[in-house]
Formats: structure tokens, sequence, C-alpha cells
């Protein structure tokens, strides 16, 4: 079935459903159960963040939703100045694994679904081939980060860049359809910038 036709970063910035979110990245988008709570806000396994007001209207109290959220959208805390942890959220995370990379590190938090979330969660897991959703969280965090395994450390996270999906229909409630037109634009501007690149100039033959 097909998913989306897109470029690549439209396919990552922008995806339309669960599907696509999952099947491009690496390390693959976190996918977290999220319940509506009163604010209205996502309550999350780690941390509870404002429902962003354009799908808001759309959601009742106690509903279940997935949030998803890509791995470079966390940093750890510490390493933030207060201007840019202000610009998000901070949350408690107990780290399971860390992976130096050399430029970046990977910090991983176990998590699990609640057991109002379990039923649906578990259903999600298995149209999705358990790739996506596993009960865990990778943050790709600044590679001098003093974070070590199986301690509890600050996280921060980035919620604008969260994406909020149905976990009925698998539909990217947070799609933003503007700021996905603007890149197929430039994508496309690139595009004919290389084919003008690409083209002879002037009166010049090659011979084969």
């Amino acid at each position: 079935m097909l998913q989306q036709v897109a470029s690549p970063r439209e396919l990552y910035e922008q995806p339309v459903n669960l599907f696509v979110a999952g099947f491009i990245g690496s390390p693959p988008m976190n996918f977290l159960p999220a319940t509506v709570a009163r604010g209205p806000s996502c309550r999350m396994p780690f941390v509870d963040v404002d429902i962003p007001p354009t799908i808001a209207s759309r959601l009742t109290d106690g509903e279940l939703m997935v949030v998803g959220v890509r791995p470079e959208a966390f940093e750890d805390a510490s390493m933030l100045d207060e201007s840019r942890r202000a610009s998000g959220a901070t949350f408690q995370a107990p780290i399971d694994v860390t992976e130096w990379l050399g430029n970046e590190k990977y910090a991983t938090c176990r998590s699990s679904p609640t057991p109002t979330s379990r039923p649906p969660w578990t259903k999600l897991d298995r149209e999705l081939d358990g790739e996506a959703m596993r009960t865990q969280l990778v943050a790709s965090i600044d590679s001098k980060s003093k974070i070590r395994p199986g301690e509890t450390s600050e996280l921060w996270v980035d919620t604008s860049a969260m994406h909020v999906f149905d976990p009925k229909t698998g539909e990217n409630l947070t799609r933003d359809e503007a700021a996905a037109q603007q890149i197929a634009e430039e994508n496309e501007a690139e595009r004919l910038r290389q084919l003008k690149q690409s083209k002879p100039v002037g009166d010049d033959k090659v011979a084969v």
C-alpha cells in the first residue's frame, strides 16, 4: 500500500502516519504511549507536555494517543543554557545503556505502557512488526555528556519536535501542511539547480 510520496526530507520531518514515521530514520523515531489529560496535555511515561492548540479540540480527556519523538530532539539537560532549557521540557529518566560514537552519544531508557494503554499498544506493535513500538526511549545527546548507565539523569526534549499520532488510524495529527509544502518547494528548487549545473556549458562536445 502506498503510504506517502515525498522527498526524503519531508518523509523525515513531516510523515503522514505512524508507518512512515517509523520506517525512515536511524535510530528510528521513539514512540511513547500518551494519555490525554486536562489542560490539555499528553501524559507520557517520563514527562507530561502540553498538547498543540491546533489539535487540542480533536482530543478528549483520557484518550490514548501515540507521541513520536526522534532521538535528536533530546539532550542532556546539564549541557544546555537556561534559555534553551526553557524552550522545551526536562524530565528524570533511569539510564539503562549509553553508547559513545565520537561525535554523539546515545542514551537508552526503558519504559512500559500503562495498564490502560497496554492492549491497543500491543495491537500497534503487531501491525508494525514489533520494530517501531519498542518499550524504550533512545536519546541522542552531546558526546561530552557525563550521563552513565545505572543512573537517573535529567534529559531535555524539544517539545516542538514532537508528533502526535492517532493509534486507531495511524494519522499524524500534528503534520504541518504549510511546512511540508515549503519543504517540497525547496526540494524542487534544489533539483532544478542541480539539473542546471549538470547541463553542458557553451559548445563543448564530448566524443565517445
